[in-house]
């Protein structure tokens, strides 16, 4: 049956900006600590609505972003039922095909999922995302002279793939996950935001 999934994204690293992944170069620091989320505004896996859900993960990569070998720990929202959560994880995972499969192909190691509280707001272009007591940041879209906002568009690499992408910046960025190796606190560091069409 698949998955037909829509939302936005925002996504937060320790690059400067721009974050070199997304045109294929190597991180700006040697490796790419990211936090992103995903908020499912209208969708479904496999006939299971996943309209309003979020999913976050935080995703170590050691290298260049196509090289693969990325560690990632994903956290479904509290609020989704177990249903739900099993739907996204799968999907999320790979388990489902698709432009997520293809995104999970990159993952070396997948740390077993977490369910958390999960703040996702954007409003006006503001963003906050929010992972239980482990990740945090606030971030808002660069504009251009006529005040539209600044986008990224048939880059190499993509987390939302066939979407532009909306270049931003974090007012901060805090994580402490010791599993994959994280313990941040940034500010005016990139930041990505978005609006996706998934479909397998």
């Amino acid at each position: 049956m698949g998955y037909a999934l829509e939302g936005d994204l925002l996504e937060v690293c320790n690059c400067n900006v721009l974050c070199p992944c997304w045109i294929g170069e190597d991180p700006d620091n040697g490796t790419c600590d990211s936090a992103f989320g995903y908020r499912f505004t209208s969708g479904q896996i496999d006939g299971v609505d996943v309209g309003g859900v979020v999913v976050a993960s935080l995703v170590h990569i050691p290298g260049n972003v196509l090289k693969g070998n990325w560690t990632r720990q994903l956290y479904v929202d509290e609020r989704a039922s177990n249903a739900q959560a099993d739907a996204v994880i799968d999907a999320m995972t790979g388990k489902k095909g698709g432009p997520l499969a293809d995104l999970a192909g990159l993952i070396g190691n997948e740390m077993p999922a977490r369910r958390a509280p999960i703040t996702f707001d954007l409003v006006e272009g503001k963003g906050t995302l929010k992972s239980g007591e482990v990740a945090e940041a606030v971030m808002e879209p660069y504009r251009g002279p006529t005040g539209e906002v600044t986008t990224l568009n048939e880059s190499i690499f993509t987390t939302i793939p066939g979407a532009p992408a909306y270049v931003a910046r974090a007012e901060f960025f805090r994580v402490k996950e010791p599993g994959i190796g994280h313990d941040l606190d940034l500010r005016r560091n990139n930041a990505i935001q978005g609006a996706f069409r998934f479909e397998a």
